[in-house]
């Protein structure tokens, strides 16, 4: 079989990006057009935003990324319900697949702190995979920032370990760059990521174009570097 190199190729569908060359191999980026998730990026990418507002940012942008990305995700049942008018069909989140979240510290945790009410029945962990997960369990990591140097490609190998297949798990991350997307393409070419925004990358100086700076510094939660 003739090896092919995968290629990054952003082509806009919509509300969506697809990476990759192939369509057989293609990882499918979603960029939501929320106009509340712009609004929180700008605030993100501005040098002057004060620590405690590019925190409530970055927690707005989990909130509004997780919204977007569980709109197709989460099963639900139908039931009837008793109002003052007759029964009714309702509809509520089926808690018979409940959702595991691995959030990366500390830009992972910081969006989780936004997202976690929008998530009707998550189970939290910090960054480690977990020992046990049960066949009918979703899973959806938090991300750092992908970039070709931080990814969560270690946690999805773990994962793939563990008998999870790319379809019950979501990303969800900040901002991308297409070399760290395309590095992931290459072995999960399958995974769903969400994303506010798909920077340019500069290697040299390991950072991305424009960015949103360094959330190590700039959380109000201060985290030290080596950790």
């Amino acid at each position: 079989m003739e090896k092919c190199t995968l290629e990054v190729k952003l082509v806009r569908l919509d509300s969506f990006i697809i990476i990759g060359k192939y369509m057989a191999m293609s990882l499918k980026v979603i960029v939501p057009p929320h106009p509340l998730i712009k609004h929180w990026l700008s605030i993100l990418r501005d040098k002057n935003t004060p620590n405690a507002l590019y925190s409530t940012a970055f927690e707005q942008i989990g909130r509004w990324l997780t919204y977007e990305a569980l709109r197709d995700w989460l099963p639900f049942k139908k039931e009837f319900v008793n109002t003052d008018n007759g029964k009714a069909e309702t509809y509520y989140v089926d808690n018979d697949y409940p959702i595991k979240i691995i959030a990366q510290i500390p830009e992972g945790l910081t969006l989780w702190y936004g997202a976690k009410e929008v998530i009707p029945n998550g189970t939290l962990t910090l960054g480690e995979i977990p020992s046990i997960i049960p066949k009918n369990e979703g899973i959806i990591i938090f991300s750092e920032q992908i970039s070709n140097n931080k990814n969560p490609l270690e946690i999805l190998k773990g994962l793939e370990t563990q008998g999870v297949k790319s379809n019950r798990i979501l990303i969800i991350s900040s901002i991308c760059s297409d070399k760290g997307l395309n590095k992931i393409a290459l072995e999960f070419p399958n995974q769903v990521i969400y994303t506010a925004s798909i920077d340019e990358e500069n290697e040299s100086k390991n950072n991305l174009i424009p960015g949103i700076g360094n959330p190590i510094f700039r959380l109000s939660t201060m985290f030290q570097e080596k950790n």
